[in-house]
């Protein structure tokens, strides 16, 4: 527990990459409201830049795949424990898990049990899954701050008291996208046609993935003179990746370019994306680009959460979820999905030829992601990290028998 000459400790849990950013910009903003407090528990470089301590390596929580998970679990499990018992210990003013939701709402839901406030930031994709998750979540959480407008109203059904705060990533493009400055940065010609390729992040969707995309741009590139394709590797081990498998192909002016990073800037630069599916998807709506978006994962994890039907969307792709929450469109799909068996380097190419070839459509397409960009926003003014403050100081000043 904290002495006379600390100030209040709140606790922040994050997983991964993603979570440190969302934990970084919600500590600046809470430091305004709390200027004494201390932040600690589990994070990464961002939120340690903001003078915040971590227990633990971040690095522990990055793990990807049930097999992966399995192998780690007896060391996640006694992390949790240690965990849980110093956060009782120290009884901070609130605990926040952000994102990691298989390993924060096993933690939150202790942590409440024993008299601490907790939030969980990013809501688990309930609107995907199983819907009666969100009993679950409520049992953990005391407030859940939501990403997407949609899903509040989700929670309300089964009582449980969520904020819609705002994505961070609305606040990071504008509303109306510019390809000439990217164009330059990236030292491409403003008069061709530009694809850009976004294969996946993790080793597991490379491996399922790379190939398929590589042989589908090679495809486009064919029927489409002049095309210009870049790939914008995710991280080192990706770079590695893809740049064995481009060494296998042509090495002529049609060859790809492979970027080391500079992901956003490649989706700017380009008249359509083909990409997996996942954030990449938002971040290529918000940057209004048509895109087409593949995906696979293991024949033994399709099949079974088809058996065990887990699956509650015949939707996949973030811009075409967003769409039908926003009421535009109940059955067509603002971008083309290519799922599963569907995945092949045949249908990916034909999917972003008809995309390249009819610029009416592609028109469309950008007008809707300004609507959906808008709807991200809501009527929010700020940033989504100041949102998720003030309804974390809302909550800690609310009467204790309304937490």
């Amino acid at each position: 527990m904290s002495d006379d000459n600390q100030g209040p400790l709140i606790a922040i849990v994050a997983g991964e990459e993603s979570g440190d950013q969302l934990g970084a910009d919600l500590i600046a903003a809470l430091r305004r409201h709390y200027p004494q407090a201390r932040f600690a528990g589990i994070g990464g470089s961002r939120m340690q830049q903001q003078g915040f301590e971590s227990w633990y390596d971040m690095r522990q929580l990055s793990l990807f795949g049930f097999a992966e998970v399995v192998r780690h679990l007896p060391r996640l499990l006694k992390l949790r424990k240690e965990l849980v018992a110093r956060l009782i210990a120290e009884k901070p003013l609130v605990v926040i898990g952000i994102d990691a939701p298989d390993f924060n709402l096993g933690v939150e839901r202790r942590v409440k049990r024993a008299g601490l406030r907790t939030v969980h930031y990013v809501s688990p994709s309930i609107w995907a899954w199983r819907e009666n998750r969100a009993d679950k979540i409520g049992m953990s959480a005391s407030r859940v701050l939501c990403l997407f407008p949609m899903e509040p109203p989700i929670y309300a059904r089964h009582g449980i008291d969520a904020r819609f705060v705002g994505h961070p990533l609305a606040d990071r493009f504008p509303l109306v996208s510019d390809r000439i400055p990217a164009r330059r940065s990236l030292q491409l010609p403003l008069d061709v046609p530009v694809l850009a390729v976004l294969p996946g992040s993790r080793h597991s969707e490379l491996e399922r993935l790379a190939e398929p995309f590589l042989d589908a741009a090679r495809r486009v590139a064919a029927a489409l003179p002049g095309l210009r394709i870049i790939i914008p590797a995710a991280n080192t081990r990706a770079l590695a990746t893809l740049k064995r498998l481009l060494a296998r192909g042509p090495h002529d002016e049609t060859a790809p370019v492979l970027l080391d990073g500079h992901a956003h800037e490649a989706m700017l630069a380009a008249d359509v994306v083909m990409l997996a599916s996942g954030t990449a998807t938002l971040e290529a709506m918000l940057a209004k680009r048509p895109m087409v978006v593949g995906y696979r994962v293991s024949p033994v994890s399709y099949r079974i959460a088809r058996m065990l039907n887990m699956l509650k969307t015949d939707v996949y792709a973030l811009p075409n979820i967003l769409a039908r929450a926003c009421g535009m469109g109940k059955t067509a799909k603002l971008v083309p999905e290519l799922m599963q068996d569907d995945c092949t380097a045949a249908k990916l190419a034909d999917a972003t030829l008809a995309l390249f070839r009819d610029s009416e459509q592609r028109g469309a397409i950008v007008a809707a992601f300004e609507q959906l960009h808008e709807a991200l926003r809501g009527d929010l003014h700020g940033h989504a990290g100041d949102h998720a403050a003030a309804a974390i100081v809302e909550l800690l000043d609310a009467p204790a028998a309304t937490r």
